[in-house]
């Protein structure tokens, strides 16, 4: 048994124990063979020399954050308390400054949070096509978008283009009010929300009336050559087959792209199939082309959002002992007869 006493001196007491003792509880919960007590600014800890050793360094590092920053959401508390490589506490410490992607207003620091976002971010650099596939909150979407900003700053590429299918998530929302611009701009609200985080207001508005930064529904790509750009592919499983190999052809001279799906969330009415399971499969092998698979672990939304995650698979995989087996698109999974050709990979 081994006790220690770390101070908190340093940092305010409420933001480290945070409100009613929340982060506190969440510290309990991740070390429970320790037992932990809180005094005034100190904290104790007492079990075995291990688990007290490893709480110990990550509560240093929580401490070391709020010296910095002055403040701490129990998400990034949590994901501190969970992060054991050093690829995801290298986003709290600033161990290593050349992790960051872009700085946004006022200082904002956006940088790969987690194992996979960094191996996105890294396959993007030696890759002109990535395909990032993962659920909601993985950060797809965010780190792309910082990686475009980052190439066009850089002036590595001329533009930055962001399409998405223009797809409604599972609700009819009737007649839109308004011109062309108003009725899809709804559809690419969360490319924009990714955009402000990264680029001055004033900044931002000239690169869209300029055209160096276009957010246009997939439909608009058709027909087109995009040369000197940085693309993004956005909910690429509300995209069909055809619409995919559409875009993907698009790609000209001086040109990245990244396609982000969730394969969980698909939207396309029920006679429509994805297009975004069979890309990835056919083009796995060709050079070039990078594949990141990333998982609730990836998560960096509230802490709730991978619990919330987790429960809904454990419920997909019962339903899935108890029926006949279906993908996220509602098909049926088929087992080819002996005369079928078998499938193209």
């Amino acid at each position: 048994m081994t006790d220690t006493i770390i101070n908190l001196e340093t940092v305010n007491p409420i933001e480290f124990f945070g409100v009613n003792n929340g982060k506190l509880d969440i510290l309990k919960k991740k070390f429970p063979l320790l037992k932990i007590l809180s005094r005034g600014t100190q904290l104790k800890l007492s079990g075995s020399p291990e688990q007290v050793e490893n709480a110990k360094e990550k509560i240093e590092l929580i401490v070391q954050y709020l010296e910095r920053n002055g403040h701490m959401s129990e998400n990034y508390f949590e994901q501190i308390l969970g992060g054991d490589d050093a690829e995801t506490i290298d986003h709290f410490v600033d161990r290593n400054p050349n992790d960051i992607l872009v700085f946004g207003p006022n200082g904002k620091t956006v940088r790969a949070r987690t194992a996979n976002q960094k191996r996105l971010v890294q396959q993007a650099e030696r890759n002109d096509i990535v395909f990032a596939i993962g659920p909601a909150g993985t950060g797809k979407t965010y780190t792309a978008v910082a990686l475009a900003v980052r190439a066009l700053k850089n002036k590595m590429v001329k533009k930055i283009i962001l399409t998405r299918p223009a797809v409604e998530a599972g609700e009819s929302l009737g007649f839109l009010p308004g011109d062309l611009k108003e009725k899809i701009d709804p559809y690419l609200r969360p490319l924009y929300d990714a955009l402000d985080d990264m680029i001055p207001a004033d900044k931002l508005g000239y690169y869209m009336s300029t055209r160096v930064i276009e957010i246009a529904p997939l439909a608009y790509m058709r027909g087109r050559t995009l040369d000197n750009a940085f693309i993004i592919l956005d909910e690429a499983q509300n995209a069909t087959d055809l619409q995919i190999k559409m875009f993907l052809t698009r790609i000209g001279s001086n040109a990245k792209a990244i396609i982000t799906g969730d394969l969980s969330q698909i939207d396309l009415p029920k006679n429509q199939r994805s297009g975004l399971e069979k890309a990835v499969r056919i083009l796995k092998n060709i050079d070039g082309i990078a594949h990141i698979e990333l998982d609730e672990e990836d998560v960096v939304r509230h802490r709730l959002v991978k619990a919330i995650i987790k429960a809904y698979d454990r419920e997909r995989e019962k339903e899935g002992d108890q029926q006949p087996s279906t993908n996220h698109n509602g098909w049926r999974n088929h087992r080819p007869k002996q005369d079928d050709k078998p499938t193209e990979s």
